[in-house]
């Protein structure tokens, strides 16, 4: 019977090593919390040339409100186009680019167990895909 990856290694070590690391990464994710500062009046972009220039959220959407409406009146008319999915990846990149990660307030302990239980996990998990006889090999047959 094979075990985990088509090899001899150990499927005991495959499933205890996928339950750690999914323990381990889920307790560092919810560990994460995700901020953000976009609003309709938040600044996006800056533009430091014309004596510092800042450019909204709000000022993105009268681009794409235009190629909207030239969408709508021609559809093969390019600057509709242009204006259109230029305004949406603006935003897009403006929403991402304002997100803030931080940790919660844990202790030590409890991020030694998360690191433990992720990085423990995944050396488990790996080692179930190798093979058994390469990793222990059998000393009664030299």
């Amino acid at each position: 019977m094979n075990g985990a990856g088509g090899t001899s290694g150990g499927i005991g070590q495959f499933f205890i090593g996928l339950i750690m690391m999914c323990g381990g990464f889920y307790m560092l994710l919810n560990a994460i919390k995700v901020t953000s500062s976009f609003g309709m009046g938040s600044r996006l972009y800056h533009v430091s040339n014309f004596g510092g220039f800042n450019i909204t959220s709000g000022m993105i959407m009268i681009p794409f409100i235009f190629g909207v409406g030239i969408m709508f009146y021609n559809y093969k008319n390019i600057l509709g186009w242009i204006l259109t999915f230029g305004s949406l990846v603006a935003l897009i990149f403006g929403v991402i680019s304002s997100i803030q990660f931080r940790f919660t307030h844990m202790s030590a302990f409890d991020l030694i167990v998360i690191l433990v239980l992720s990085i423990g996990g995944l050396g488990l998990f790996l080692r179930s895909f190798k093979a058994l006889d390469q990793a222990y090999p059998d000393s009664s047959k030299q």
